[in-house]
Parts: structure tokens; C-alpha cells; sequence
């Protein structure tokens, strides 16, 4: 019996296809081994059924592919092999391990089930609970592979930069993992992506590799992982790379930037990003754009903040712009101080070697356009409470801070303005009188700081 079954199996698996001189994808041969028992057994329409024990190998017949078993049953009107115990199958392709899998001849497609563990060329790993994998076809370009049950993708992605870096690794857990090709990734269900720079989640996602790009949708979430963390939401988030280092992420619609120095909130919001750090946040849309500092807030049709290292340095607002910030330190007042322009621009002290503990300083802000401001200044003369008021207009309204307090004013063309500067007795008004009933003394003297 053992030196007729080489003979009696490429016999076995011509089919009527076979007879008619129509090529099949696999045609299936299994070369002797030592220990290998069969059986032979033939239905009611003739088409024979057969069973080895003892170990088995067999392979399609000129594809390089192979496949290992303890056992397996061939089932010949169906074309089904399946194989039972320590399942092994290689292809130039890949490698699958499973506890049994079955091949499904006429369509090129294995189904493993129990511990799979499949290895592709480039050294990616799937491993779950079950997988199917679509070999190549002239009808089907492409390899094919979908893991159910919650499987782990473990991407690796080589250096193409020729400096000889180890591969980098991208670790993606969903319900559903779609693999096709050597590069696309399609996940859904409770997506998670962890690679050494970010951390992404979201309902579900696609990857490819080939190009550095991956799509994250239903509630998607970015977090940064270098020393400066970020925090990135959005209805549908894109995240691009080049060799393998995070450039750009960009969420839309419903987009939130999270900092530890801005918070950024727009239809549209696009971070800028390099050596893991923050470098540039753009935001616009319809809906406005938002951006909240520890001291200052800022509304415009569209904000673009320059932030080097991830430090706010710049922040230009733009179209129908809206500034307001916490009065000077030395000031106690309920109001924000506040500015309008078409044009709105922000500038810090965040030079490269300053204390990275620290937020950086506002150091100027400028309102172009049709400009406005209103700030309070610490009262030299009454009460803590009432401040002194400022209120200016002009084309250009541009103010200089030192130490973060008020330091000079310029308005530039058109310029009008008022001083307030309540008395020392002006708290002491009559009884029965409010703050707005009490007068105060009209300024003897331009505004401090204006020059018309």
C-alpha cells in the first residue's frame, strides 16, 4: 500500500475539470513518508474519499506551497482537504500554524482554526482564533487573509532610508482584521494601534504600509507618546509618515487638539509633527476655530499656531478674530481683557533652551484691520478692585507685554481711545447709587501708551 500511494493520490485528485484538459489553480500531491496509513473509501456517485493517519505532507503540484499534519481527510466531490493536529503550511508568501485547517482546492483558500499563527515575508504576525487566507490567482491578484475573534497584527516596517535602522513595529488589535497584499490592513471593532510614537483607537481603521498612511474612523483618537504628549479627536482622523516617523495627523470633522500649552477646537484641525513633537497646529471649517491657552483664548475663521519643540511660539488668527486673556496679574477684575481684528496675531517667548516647565510668555499681540482692544491695568491711585480701563480703536492695534503685564500701545491710523481711571474716593459713592450712577473724572491726557 505505501508505494502505491503516490500513484493512487495523483490519480485521486483529476477531476472531471481535470479530464477536460481545464487547468486547476492547485492540484494537490502527496509525496511518501515514513509512518503515513491511508484509507480509500467511494461514495454513491464514484467520487472517492480518503483519510491518512500518521503524518502528512502534501503540496500544489509546481507552487512551492506545502502543507503539514498529523492527520486528514480528503473529500474529493467537494475538493476539500482538511487537516487535523499540528497543522503547518508555508508558501514563499507566508507561513500559517494552527491546530486544524481545512483547504478548499477549487478556490485556493484555507480556513485554520485553534492558536493561528501566521508570519508573512516581511515578518508581520497575525495570531488569533481562527483565520482565513485567499491564496493568489489570475483571477484574484492579491492575497487575502481575515481573522475574526479579536486577533493581534503585530506590522513590521523595514527601513527604506538604506541607514540600517531595525524595524519599526506597529501592534493593531481589533474584533475584524482584514489583511490584502503585503501592505493594506483593514480593521474594525474596537481598534487599537500602538507603534513606538502614537497610540490611535477608534471603532475602525485602515493602514497601508506602502504608503505611510492610515485612516481612523467612528470616534477615533490620537495620543502622542513623545516627551511633550498630544491628544488628537475627531469625527475621521488621517495620520501620515515618511520612513517610518509621524509627520502629520489631521482631524475632521468635529476636530480637538489637546496640549499641555494649547487646546485647539475646529471643523478641521491639522497637527504638524516632528521627532514626536508637535511643530505646527492648523485648524478652520465652517464652524470656526477655537484656541484655549492657560491665559487666553481666540476665535477666528481660521488659527494657524507655530509652536517649534512643541513651545507655542506664534499664534495668527484669521478673518473676523476675537482675543480675550486674563487681565495682569496685578489687576483684580471679574471682566477679560479682550481685542478684535480682521487679523489677530500672538507672539511668545519660547526660545529653544528656556525652562520647558514653564509656559512660554506673551510677548506682543497685534490686531489688524478694523482693530479694537479693551484691558485693565492695575489702579495706581484707588482700589485694587476697580482697575484702570483702556479702550482703543484703530487700524492696527499692536501691544507689547513685559513680565506678562501691559507694557506700551500703539494704534496705528484712526486711532481713538479711552482712559478710566476711577479716583480713590469713587468707592465711597452716596448711598442709594450704583457703580454706574457714580461719574468718573474724564482723563486730563490721552490714554498711557497710546500715540495717535
Amino acid at each position: 500500500m505505501k508505494s502505491l500511494l503516490p500513484v493512487l493520490c495523483s490519480l485521486l485528485f483529476v477531476s472531471s475539470a481535470g479530464a477536460q484538459n481545464v487547468p486547476r489553480s492547485c492540484d494537490l500531491e502527496f509525496p511518501n513518508r515514513s509512518g503515513t496509513r491511508a484509507w480509500f473509501r467511494e461514495d454513491a456517485t464514484g467520487n472517492r474519499n480518503s483519510f491518512w493517519g500518521g503524518g502528512i505532507v502534501a503540496h500544489c503540484i509546481g507552487q512551492g506551497n506545502t502543507l503539514i499534519a498529523d492527520s486528514a481527510e480528503y473529500y474529493q466531490a467537494q475538493g476539500t482537504l482538511n487537516l487535523i493536529g499540528s497543522v503547518h503550511y508555508t508558501e514563499p508568501r507566508l507561513t500559517v500554524d494552527s491546530r486544524t485547517m481545512t483547504y478548499y482546492q477549487n478556490d485556493d483558500h484555507l480556513h485554520a482554526e485553534g492558536d493561528v499563527v501566521a508570519v508573512m515575508s516581511n515578518g508581520s504576525t497575525l495570531r488569533g482564533p481562527s483565520a482565513d487566507y485567499y491564496r493568489s490567482t489570475p483571477q484574484r491578484p492579491q492575497t487575502r487573509m481575515y481573522a475574526p475573534g479579536r486577533p493581534q497584527v503585530t506590522l513590521v516596517q523595514k527601513d527604506t532610508t538604506g541607514r540600517g535602522k531595525a524595524p519599526d513595529t506597529a501592534h493593531v488589535v481589533a474584533n475584524q482584521i482584514t489583511m490584502q497584499g503585503d501592505s493594506l490592513v483593514y480593521a474594525s471593532g474596537r481598534v487599537q494601534i500602538t507603534r513606538p510614537d502614537l497610540v490611535a483607537t477608534g471603532d475602525s481603521a485602515f493602514m497601508d504600509s506602502g504608503h505611510d498612511f492610515a485612516r481612523l474612523m467612528r470616534e477615533p483618537m490620537v495620543k502622542g507618546l513623545g516627551s511633550e504628549p498630544f491628544t488628537l479627536t475627531g469625527g475621521v482622523i488621517d495620520v501620515y509618515s515618511r520612513n517610518r516617523q509621524l509627520e502629520r495627523v489631521v482631524a475632521t470633522p468635529s476636530g480637538h487638539a489637546l496640549s499641555k500649552d494649547l487646546e485647539l477646537v475646529a471643523d478641521t484641525v491639522d497637527l504638524r509633527i516632528q521627532s514626536n513633537q508637535l511643530q505646527r497646529v492648523m485648524a478652520w471649517g465652517k464652524g470656526r476655530a477655537h484656541a484655549v491657552s492657560p491665559e487666553r483664548e481666540i476665535i477666528a475663521d481660521s488659527i494657524d499656531a507655530i509652536m517649534p519643540g512643541q513651545r507655542v511660539r506664534e499664534v495668527r488668527a484669521l478673518r473676523k478674530a476675537y482675543a480675550e486673556s486674563n487681565p495682569d496679574s496685578g489687576v483684580v477684575s471679574t471682566q477679560r481683557d479682550w481685542m478684535k481684528g480682521d487679523t489677530i496675531i500672538a507672539r511668545f517667548d519660547s526660545l529653544v533652551g528656556t525652562d520647558t516647565a514653564s509656559r512660554p510668555r506673551i510677548r506682543e499681540i497685534v490686531a489688524e484691520g478694523n482693530a479694537s482692544s479693551f484691558y485693565q491695568m492695575k489702579n495706581s491711585r484707588g482700589p485694587q478692585t476697580q482697575p484702570t480701563v483702556n479702550y482703543v480703536r484703530g487700524r492696527i492695534i499692536d501691544i507689547i507685554f513685559e513680565d506678562r503685564k501691559v507694557s506700551t500701545v500703539t494704534v496705528t491710523e484712526k486711532a481713538t481711545g479711552v482712559l478710566i481711571e476711577p479716583a480713590a474716593d469713587s468707592a465711597a459713592a452716596k448711598p442709594g447709587t450704583t457703580p454706574a450712577q457714580a461719574k468718573p473724572k474724564p482723563p486730563a491726557k490721552p490714554p498711557t501708551g497710546v500715540r495717535r
